[in-house]
Parts: structure tokens; C-alpha cells; sequence
């Protein structure tokens, strides 16, 4: 991936390099070429940071959850997208503040200041974030990547390439989002169980069961003050 992202930005740098030296009246000076390629991979990584952000940091796992919480009242709509969305992203910020600022301090400002190159500031950008998803990927999720692509498994944890470790970090947060949302499921759909048993039971077979489920499951989740206890379940199953 950081191959790919460089080699992005020197096509653009390319070309971009004739308005350079036109700007400058003749040949470009190498301030300007250093200049070009780094304004260049800034906005190739601006390109990519959703997709960074979806997998590589704790993002997925969280607006997972949220959507089966969501989807567990029988409102598709309530909360909105865009409440969810936020909702995890700033959670992901919070949960993952210290290695947002070692990807900072180790990769972004060297780069930025002119202290090293572009892969260099790569490879330092990329270890706290592979630190992250080791600590969280489990090892079969890894071994299962590495004999799809039929490739000799590493021998030590640094040796894993990205481009293996992100899809086997995503399935483990698919797997870990899915079993946090059954246990989450389980309560509600007892409520719809009873409500149609005790409507059945009534006769009253005509009503729709959510019509009366619904503000019972609203009722419940606010009482027990719902929306902190998944929070707390998932920053805790970071831990």
C-alpha cells in the first residue's frame, strides 16, 4: 500500500512539474520538485484516509455495532447515518488518541518539516498503526490471508506486510462487531417474543407486534441508559 500511495504521488508530482517550471521561469530548482511531490502524496493521502480510517483503526467495529443497535428497535432510520457515522468516528479518535499521535510525531511532522523522505516517514507512519492491528487480529485470521495468497508465513510480528495484516485486522473486527451485536440483539428480541406471545394470547392478532414493542424497547433502553453501555462494552473490548 505505501508503494502504491508513492508512486500515486509521483505520477501526480510528474505531472505537475511543467507548471512548476513555468512558475519558475526555466528549469525547476529541487526546493520546487520537493515541494511539488510532497503537496502531491498530501493530497493522494487525503484520497485515501476514509478507507485508512475504515480499516486500519478501532472505526468499524464501533459504527458496526451502532447500526445493529439501530436495527434492534426496528427504526432504520433512527438514529440517521450521519449521527452513527460521527458517533463512531470521534469514539475512534478517543480510543485511538495515542497512536494518532505517535503516527504524528514519528511520521507526519519528520515529512512535513523536511527531516526525511516519503517512504521513510511511510514506514514510521505505519508501525504504530500495525502495532494496533496486531494487538487486535488473531493469529489464524493472519495464517488464513498468508495461505490464501500462498506466501510463507512470517516468522517474527514486523515481518507481516500491511496488505496482509488490514484484511485479516478487518475480519477480526467483522467477527468481534457480529458477536457484541447478537449479545446487544438477544434482549430485544425477547421483547418481541413476549409481545406477540401476549397479543396472540389476547386475540388480537391484526396489530403489528412492533407497534407495541417499539416504546417498550425505547422505555428499556433509556432506563438502563443503553447508549453508555454499548460504549463502554466496546472501548472495553479494546482493552
Amino acid at each position: 500500500m505505501r508503494r502504491v500511495i508513492i508512486l500515486f504521488a509521483l505520477g501526480f508530482a510528474l505531472y505537475a512539474a511543467p507548471a512548476a517550471m513555468a512558475a519558475t521561469g526555466g528549469a525547476p530548482t529541487p526546493g520546487v520538485e520537493t515541494e511539488v511531490t510532497r503537496t502531491a502524496l498530501l493530497l493522494t493521502l487525503l484520497a485515501v484516509i476514509p478507507a485508512l480510517i475504515v480499516s486500519t483503526t478501532s472505526f468499524l467495529r464501533i459504527v458496526i455495532v451502532l447500526a445493529m443497535v439501530r436495527h434492534a428497535f426496528g427504526m432504520p432510520q433512527t438514529p440517521p447515518n450521519i449521527v452513527l457515522t460521527s458517533l463512531a468516528l470521534f469514539m475512534s479518535l478517543f480510543l485511538m488518541g495515542p497512536t494518532l499521535d505517535q503516527v504524528n510525531r514519528d511520521g507526519l511532522q519528520p515529512y512535513l518539516e523536511g527531516r526525511e523522505g516519503a517512504e521513510q516517514s511511510m514506514e514510521k507512519a505505519a508501525a504504530p498503526l500495525k502495532r494496533f492491528m496486531l494487538a487486535h487480529t488473531r493469529e489464524s485470521d493472519i495464517e488464513m490471508v498468508y495461505v490464501v495468497a500462498r506466501e510463507p508465513l512470517p516468522e517474527r510480528p514486523d515481518e507481516i506486510s500491511m496488505l496482509k495484516l488490514i484484511p485479516a485486522f478487518m475480519l477480526n473486527e467483522l467477527r468481534v462487531a457480529f458477536t457484541i451485536g447478537f449479545v446487544v440483539l438477544l434482549p430485544f428480541l425477547l421483547i418481541d417474543l413476549v409481545v406477540s406471545s401476549i397479543l396472540l394470547a389476547l386475540g388480537m392478532m391484526m396489530v403489528p407486534p412492533a407497534t407495541i414493542s417499539l416504546p417498550i424497547k425505547v422505555l428499556m433502553f433509556v432506563l438502563i441508559d443503553g447508549w453508555s453501555l454499548v460504549m463502554q462494552g466496546l472501548l472495553g473490548s479494546f482493552s
